[in-house]
């Protein structure tokens, strides 16, 4: 086995801007496995979101919730879920000015109001269906990640009431809301640990603004060319554009294939 290994970040970087993986991404990632080059996702998405892409990618490898749950070779090595106390506290805060919540563990995910636009569309971006309303969910277990809807601008007014959570925003109304300290470069720190590796044998291919802390930190990090302008300047290369061959030319770039 190559001790190298590839992180990939999923929207905008494994699926193109139609949310289909490219089929020279397809074709890269079976030449990369077949390298002996170890192969994982990295994604702010909860792993029942991306059961299908692991699939079609023979992909065992990832970190999900943008860190907070990390899977090597299909065990778990590593969780870190938001403090119970707190999201309650804040649950019953964004009750009170109006401002949904969707909770979700790395089986599923349930609203806390029953229909809300700001849910739709973005969830809808995604393709995925509005989530089920269950506003106790959180309260009966392990809670990784919850997603707050809001326009952006909005949460200035409250975050820094909670410095307990990290909010990232990945859409005009919603956002991330992770333990703090959390990020997917927190999480792949975990892989380099189990597998012993050097930062200069991890690579990371991404596109998003929860991409800096992993596309700065591992050894060589790669930018989409549909990449976010502040990613591209922690990156040490920004491919070509994610329905350009951005993936293959990047591992081209990086001389992995």
């Amino acid at each position: 086995m190559n001790n190298k290994i590839v992180f990939f970040d999923i929207d905008g970087t494994l699926l193109d801007h139609d949310k289909r993986i490219p089929a020279s991404t397809k074709k890269a990632v079976k030449q990369l496995q077949e390298n002996g080059v170890h192969v994982a996702i990295a994604t702010g998405r909860a792993p029942f979101m991306f059961e299908d892409i692991r699939k079609e990618l023979n992909i065992h490898n990832y970190v999900s919730f943008n860190g907070q749950y990390v899977v090597f070779e299909d065990e778990v090595i590593y969780k870190n879920p938001l403090p119970g106390d707190k999201l309650h506290e804040f649950t019953q805060f964004a009750n009170e000015i109006n401002m949904p919540l969707v909770y979700l563990n790395e089986k599923e995910m349930k609203a806390n109001v029953p229909d809300h636009p700001f849910v739709s569309e973005s969830m809808g971006s995604l393709f995925f269906d509005y989530p089920l309303y269950e506003p106790n969910f959180y309260q009966n277990q392990e809670i990784y990640q919850t997603l707050l809807f809001c326009e952006a601008g909005k949460e200035q007014q409250f975050i820094h009431d909670y410095p307990q959570f990290h909010f990232i925003r990945w859409h005009a109304y919603s956002m991330d809301i992770i333990p703090n300290g959390g990020s997917k470069a927190k999480g792949i720190e975990r892989f380099i640990e189990r597998l012993g590796f050097k930062h200069d044998q991890v690579y990371a291919f991404g596109d998003g603004l929860n991409d800096i802390e992993m596309i700065s930190e591992v050894g060589t990090g790669i930018v989409m060319g549909n990449g976010h302008e502040k990613l591209k300047q922690v990156g040490k290369y920004v491919t070509k554009d994610v329905g350009q061959d951005g993936i293959l030319h990047g591992l081209q770039w990086a001389g992995l294939l």
